[in-house]
C-alpha cells in the first residue's frame, strides 16, 4: 500500500501544480486588461480546468488516506 501513497502524493501534487497554473493565468489576465467582459471570458475558460484540477487534487488526497489506512 507504499505505492498507493506515495501515487496519491503524485496526483495530489499534479493538481495543485494546476490550481497554481489557474491562479497565474487569472491574475495575469487581471493585470493586462481593464475590460470586464474580457476578464470574465478569461475566468470562464480557466474555471473547468480549476475545477478539473481540484477535483485530480482531493482525489490524490483521498489515495494518501487510504493507503494509510490499508498499510
Amino acid at each position: 500500500m507504499q505505492n498507493l501513497v506515495w501515487i496519491g502524493a503524485v496526483v495530489s501534487l499534479a493538481g495543485l501544480a494546476g490550481l497554481v497554473w489557474c491562479i497565474f493565468q487569472v491574475t495575469k489576465a487581471k493585470r493586462r486588461t481593464s475590460d470586464d467582459a474580457e476578464l470574465k471570458a478569461v475566468v470562464q475558460r480557466v474555471m473547468p480546468l480549476n475545477l478539473g484540477a481540484l477535483f485530480l487534487s482531493v482525489l490524490g488526497l483521498m489515495m494518501v488516506v487510504v493507503g494509510i489506512f490499508l498499510g
